[in-house]
């Protein structure tokens, strides 16, 4: 298994142990609460990322200024969301949601981006929907507003994915870590001051490791996509699935019966085999660009076809 592969399914598995970590926190305090102080003390692992030849002090020099603040807004609300959802709802349940995030970048691809959005992705989108629909079973059972919150998460995921795309590659990584480090911690610093609730030593102990734990997972995604493609990293994010069953039910006593579990596998299988789609026609892509490059002809860069 290639490096990069184990680094992706060590960082997707700690991400779940500090969502499960989140969890525990579910009517002690606000989301705001936890918010705040996981992002703040997620703050240690993000200055590591800091790389050599940036400065502090060019943070606030962007090109596009607006598009930035805008990504850290759309962040801000994914992550409050989906803080609400993980405290109210099972944990496995949230994750089927929120994994309806690239059904909504196909939509804003071809709203915002003006791209084409190959048929085979609107039928994984489809099936991934559908895998949501057995897992929650709306009508059937009752739903709560973690429900709604999650699939709203999952819309600002795609949005900040978006934005993201737009501005990858003309602004500083930097820049982005940091504005939207400040917006989180000025947002959920205000919003948790009317019900703030002051934590015991070994609580705020557990989200500082909610925080350390997240922030050590991103800089481990960044190591993976550094050593494998992202088609190889991609299926690896489904893990996170196992994780919120197996978790959801030691930790929390949620045990998904026979339905749900089978939903749960559309929504891994759908999610998986898109991204392999992905990865096959980025392979193709290479392919022809070699081909036309040996003959002599201009090289293949995607621009004919924005999926490829």
């Amino acid at each position: 298994m290639p490096v990069g592969v184990i680094f992706a399914l060590l960082s997707y598995s700690l991400f779940s142990m500090g969502d499960a970590i989140i969890k525990s926190f579910s009517g002690e305090v606000s989301v705001f609460e936890i918010g705040f102080f996981v992002t703040l003390f997620s703050i240690v692992p993000a200055i590591l990322a800091k790389r050599p030849g940036e400065q502090w002090r060019h943070v606030w020099k962007m090109q596009h200024p607006r598009l930035v603040h805008l990504r850290a807004f759309v962040g801000l609300m994914s992550s409050i969301l989906v803080i609400y959802a993980f405290t109210t709802i099972p944990l496995a349940e949230t994750y089927a949601i929120v994994f309806l995030t690239p059904l909504f970048l196909n939509i804003l691809s071809v709203v915002v981006l003006k791209e084409k959005v190959e048929a085979q992705r609107w039928i994984f989108g489809a099936l991934s929907f559908a895998g949501v629909m057995i897992v929650v079973r709306p009508g059937f059972r009752e739903l709560h507003l973690g429900h709604l919150t999650a699939f709203i998460c999952a819309f600002f995921a795609a949005a900040t994915t978006t934005v993201l795309r737009i501005i990858s590659g003309k602004e500083k990584r930097l820049s982005i870590i940091a504005v939207n480090t400040l917006y989180s911690l000025v947002a959920n610093g205000i919003m948790m001051a009317a019900s703030f609730v002051l934590l015991p030593p070994h609580k705020l102990g557990m989200m500082a490791v909610a925080g350390l734990v997240g922030g050590t997972a991103q800089l481990i995604v960044i190591a993976a996509l550094k050593r494998a493609p992202a088609n190889q990293i991609g299926p690896a994010q489904y893990i996170q699935i196992l994780w919120a069953v197996l978790l959801g039910a030691v930790f929390y006593h949620e045990f998904p019966d026979r339905i749900a579990i089978f939903g749960l596998v559309i929504v891994v299988v759908a999610g998986v085999m898109n991204i392999f789609a992905d990865g096959a026609r980025a392979r193709i892509a290479g392919r022809f660009s070699e081909f036309r490059a040996r003959r002599g002809g201009p090289k293949f860069t995607g621009v004919e076809d924005p999926e490829l």
